[in-house]
């Protein structure tokens, strides 16, 4: 068991409910790196920092931030710096980098703890030096309610260079733990801290169930000598290396062959259907099979068991579409927003393969797209869509999910199949292309049946659709949990009945 799989563990066999607290360090614990230098990226690129201040700044960094008077100094003079900006223009800032950046470097294993948390009614709370501009709209998306942060000043929404109230660093940030446990009656004892940096130290001791998250050295030595547990997460940050690279430049090649490999097979037998099925699954091999990304799959009969589907899955990174090709293979198509047609090669084989084109935003316009899909599904040919819409910058589920995938398939009277994937975004990131190699966790649930759901009813189907998808990817299963979908079979022991399955399918879909 890994220390984050413990972590998780020990959550989960604690005890609930609002009184247990989970604070979380921003930087460094939450995500992978420092906020505040976007921010500073972002002045420096504007030509906004003059001489004196970077020089103040670059002193204050070789120097190193060892005291609260250090913290003070690094403060006053960056806080300088928004001096006369509106709090209109801060926060607009600080959502524009959460979006082109630092939503990216958020943890995935952070999550997991979070949503562990979440699930048991803890309290959730981020505890930071740094402002509400850099820590809100990850907030927002985590779904944390409290942050407990440095202040700075505003008069009359404009900014006035100053801070406001305590620093929360060292010991102002236990004293806001404190002070926030008192407001709330929040159990200190029985909660759980999460930080980094050895300026946590007093942080952590304010709670019964400290954890080091990638500690600093004197926060790794006093949780050594406390026994208190180490997590390790490993680095978003850092452009890929060069075997990342190498692979990522072969697993392009090895799927432009596969693309070329497939329509000539397919279209040397007369068959669009034929093509159009061997390119998809040779792409979905070779490309994942180069970059060294496996796919773990648990439930995986459920995706023949029932054809034609409808196939939902949560939409994560760009990879989903490899990974949705390797499971599916055959006798299905999808749909898709209408800018993907731009995407050299994957844009060209969609509309080879019939895939519909929707655009966000326009309903009239989108039915008539989507009218060719839905005869597909009733002439036996199964869809896949991404109920969400478009893809989250973090590992949050979309707030809501859309209704075409579940009128669709209410319409065809095919079921709904449910497919959670796990650490896509992890191997493939946002705005990225080097495939980085390692594991994507699936499971495929149960088909949901829709011949007897109705219109009016089709709301309370969404909500409990999108629940199954929270629920999974808040308590993974293990594999072989008999209360769970059940692995993956072997090559070897799945081939009969997958192929009974294949035919079967293909004969609906002709």
């Amino acid at each position: 068991m890994s220390s984050l799989e413990a972590a998780i563990a020990e959550v989960r066999e604690g005890p609930s409910g609002p009184r247990i607290a989970a604070f979380f360090d921003f930087d460094g614990t939450l995500i992978d790196g420092y906020s505040v230098a976007e921010f500073f990226k972002h002045r420096l690129l504007k030509g906004d920092i003059g001489l004196p201040e970077a020089l103040q700044l670059l002193l204050s960094g070789i120097r190193g931030i060892e005291t609260e008077a250090d913290f003070d100094e690094f403060v006053t003079v960056g806080f300088q710096a928004f001096k006369g900006k509106t709090e209109a223009e801060m926060e607009a800032l600080g959502e524009r980098l959460f979006a082109l950046s630092i939503a990216r470097c958020l943890y995935p294993e952070a999550w997991e703890l979070i949503e562990a948390h979440r699930l048991m009614g803890h309290t959730l709370v981020i505890a930071s030096s740094a402002t509400r501009f850099q820590i809100q709209p990850m907030a927002r998306e985590l779904g944390i309610e409290h942050v407990l942060c440095t202040g700075i000043q505003v008069r009359k929404g404009v900014l006035t260079g100053r801070p406001s109230g305590a620093l929360a660093w060292g010991e102002g940030k236990a004293d806001a733990v404190r002070k926030f446990a008192a407001r709330r009656r929040i159990d200190l004892e029985r909660s759980c801290a999460y930080a980094n940096g050895d300026e946590d130290l007093a942080f952590l001791q304010t709670v019964g169930r400290p954890r080091a998250v990638n500690p600093q050295p004197r926060l790794a030595g006093a949780a050594n000598q406390g026994g208190w547990p180490v997590l390790s997460f490993p680095p978003r940050g850092g452009r890929p290396d060069l075997l990342t690279i190498a692979r990522s430049v072969a697993a392009y090649a090895g799927m432009a062959g596969g693309l070329g490999v497939g329509l000539w097979a397919g279209l040397l037998k007369g068959s669009r259907r034929e093509a159009v099925n061997k390119s998809a699954a040779l792409i979905g091999d070779l490309g994942l099979s180069i970059a060294g990304i496996e796919i773990r799959v648990q439930g995986e009969d459920h995706l023949w068991s029932h054809r034609p589907a409808m196939f939902l899955f949560n939409h994560q990174s760009q990879l989903d579409v490899l990974i949705l090709a390797k499971l599916l293979r055959e006798n299905y198509s999808g749909v898709a927003k209408a800018n993907t047609r731009n995407v050299p090669g994957f844009g060209q084989f969609f509309q080879f393969a019939g895939v519909a084109f929707v655009e966000p935003g326009h309903k009239a316009q989108n039915r008539v797209a989507l009218a060719p899909a839905a005869e597909k599904l009733k002439s036996g040919l199964s869809l896949v869509m991404a109920p969400e819409g478009t893809r989250s910058p973090t590992p949050r589920l979309g707030a809501t999910f859309r209704k075409g995938a579940f009128h669709l398939a209410m319409q065809a009277r095919v079921p709904i199949v449910p497919i959670v994937i796990r650490n896509a975004g992890a191997l493939l990131r946002r705005g990225e292309v080097a495939l980085r190699a390692g594991t994507v966790d699936v499971v495929v649930l149960p088909p949901i049946p829709t011949t007897r759901w109705r219109v009016a009813d089709l709301d309370r189907h969404v909500i409990e659709v999108r629940q199954l998808f929270v629920d999974t990817l808040a308590t993974w299963p293990s594999a072989g949990d008999p209360a769970q979908p059940a692995p993956a079979r072997t090559q070897a022991k799945r081939a009969t009945p997958r192929r009974a399955s294949r035919k079967a399918a293909a004969r609906r879909a002709r």
